[in-house]
């Protein structure tokens, strides 16, 4: 195997398209893994293959349990007969289920690689969602402990093994096994014990434990993120920085007669007509699925889920080579006020999703809400307006935002412009956007400030944030502005106008319906000035 397996191919937020080299090929990421029982698989793995799966994930620990060293003669893809990638679990989910297996680490870690896998994971410990705090300790110890010993016992270089992080929702536990655990030489990284939290839909726990797991493990290394498989999961883990997911949904939610959705998950016998037009909703009625034989109907179902799961990732990966990630994201949130209150919560980590979001993109960004405010296009123009600027003109002309792009080339802007005087040369023009904020002149035509759409209207919708008056007030501070004229379309601009002038000496114009007014009121005030 080449010494860098992972490789980033694009990202936005802290999402990112990968390619991770395996002995059974290239996986793209972001990748879902269906589960696959290695003995009672119901679905054919022949007709998943032909979803479009490239990977999925087996049970190491069933599979020694029914096979036993005959396994190792077989190996792991013919028993469960695909020749992608497969990555198998040592059996994580059973100790969170029934408690400790009898079976060792050492065990567990010859096994995987006599079987011929392509991921391994190692017998860790799961905490769990609903663990105290000193059962999640001892997990924490337990599984760093197991990955210390597997690591010390693999042999074989063509596969990639796989560090779980375990803390359940205790965040510090979570920080410090992923400190701990990222010293080690793993290939992959995981995140443990989520799948109780998402049953809940508690997004801003699991938003949380993603992201301090994130934090405190190498970049440039997959996470995985167990058990997620849910249309409303995937588009958040993906966000968050998550390359790869496991789920056996599809499977235990046709055997309950739930049908996926892009938003969730419906009773079948509620259903008049299918929203989906995938080969097996076009080619089958609501009504007709349930005369089907139970064993039959779930098969079909399930198919049907992973058609819908597949296509959370893939519109995810479009999302993020488009750079809309954040929009996606936002749609998507709004299918559930759970997952809305995460999609809110996010402000918290737009200093980490701004190094994972380009300083450019073919495509405009979108601004639909308040929320809106925190996405990393918006930290990143504060933080070059604060660092990177300096003003050394007197006056400070504040002009009202536009819809017209760039911004210079509003009507306001041009008339004031036309006018060839000795008046503007010590006049810096700004322009004051519900959006970013301030506005310089010189920079209105670059990414994102000349390719942005926004609902938001003074008055209506909105009020200028508090970031945007203590912006300019740190401006006014540092810069040499000895006055500020700000032409005022509205009654938030006058009220952003008296909270700035307590820095710096402010007059305000009021726009007119006649622009020539509009711009000689301007000029009266710069000679009065002058």
């Amino acid at each position: 195997m080449p010494s860098e397996i992972f490789e980033v191919k694009s990202t936005d937020l802290a999402g990112r398209i990968g390619r991770l080299q395996t002995k059974s090929g290239v996986l793209e990421t972001p990748a879902l893994l269906p589960v696959i029982h290695p003995v009672r698989q119901t679905v054919p793995i022949s007709e998943i293959s032909k979803l479009g799966f490239k990977a999925v994930i087996t049970n190491a620990y069933l599979t020694l349990k029914n096979y036993g060293d005959s396994a190792s003669i077989k190996g792991i893809h013919r028993i469960i007969d695909f020749d992608g990638v497969i990555m198998t679990d040592s059996g994580g989910y059973q100790v969170l289920e029934y408690g400790d297996l009898d079976v060792t680490i050492e065990k567990m870690a010859k096994f995987q690689e006599s079987i011929s896998t392509d991921i391994a994971v190692i017998l860790d410990k799961p905490t769990g969602s609903k663990a105290n705090k000193s059962f999640a300790k001892e997990t924490v110890k337990a599984t760093l402990k197991a990955a210390k010993e597997t690591l010390s016992l693999a042999n074989r270089k063509d596969i990639l093994w796989t560090g779980p992080v375990q803390g359940g929702v205790f965040l510090d536990l979570i920080r410090q096994s992923a400190k701990k655990t990222s010293t080690l030489d793993f290939d992959i990284f995981a995140l443990g014990s989520p799948t109780e939290v998402m049953e809940t839909y508690n997004f801003q726990i699991l938003s949380s434990m993603i992201m301090t797991a994130k934090k405190n493990l190498p970049l440039n290394k997959p996470l995985h993120l167990f058990g997620a498989g849910h249309p409303l999961t995937i588009p958040l883990a993906i966000a968050l920085g998550c390359d790869m997911f496991d789920s056996a949904s599809y499977i235990l939610f046709a055997r309950d007669d739930r049908y996926l959705t892009d938003a969730g998950t419906v009773r079948l016998k509620d259903l008049r007509y299918f929203p989906c037009i995938c080969r097996i909703c076009l080619s089958h009625t609501p009504k007709e699925l349930l005369t089907l034989e139970k064993e039959e109907r779930t098969n079909i179902l399930a198919l049907h889920n992973l058609h819908v799961l597949l296509k959370a990732v893939t519109e995810s990966k479009e999302a993020i080579h488009e750079g809309r990630l954040w929009e996606h994201l936002g749609a998507k949130a709004r299918c559930h006020p759970r997952l809305w209150n995460a999609f809110l919560s996010l402000g918290k980590y737009t200093d980490f999703f701004e190094e994972g979001s380009l300083q450019s993109k073919s495509k405009a960004v979108f601004f639909y809400g308040p929320e809106d405010f925190s996405r990393p296009e918006v930290l990143r123009h504060r933080k070059k307006l604060m660092d990177n600027l300096t003003f050394t003109k007197k006056i400070l002309l504040i002009l009202p935002e536009d819809e017209m792009r760039p911004l210079y080339k509003s009507p306001l802007c041009l008339a004031l412009t036309a006018k060839k005087t000795e008046l503007l040369e010590n006049v810096q023009i700004c322009f004051l956007s519900l959006s970013f904020g301030l506005i310089p002149i010189e920079v209105s035509d670059v990414f994102p400030l000349s390719q942005y759409e926004s609902s938001l209207k003074p008055n209506t919708t909105v009020d200028f944030q508090h970031f945007m008056v203590e912006d300019v007030i740190k401006i006014l501070e540092k810069s040499k502005f000895s006055n500020v004229i700000l032409v005022a379309s509205n009654t938030q601009h006058r009220t952003f106008a008296s909270k700035i002038r307590k820095t710096v000496p402010t007059r305000l114009v009021k726009v007119d319906r006649s622009m020539s007014k509009t711009v000689n009121n301007i000029y009266e005030i710069l000679q009065d000035l002058d």
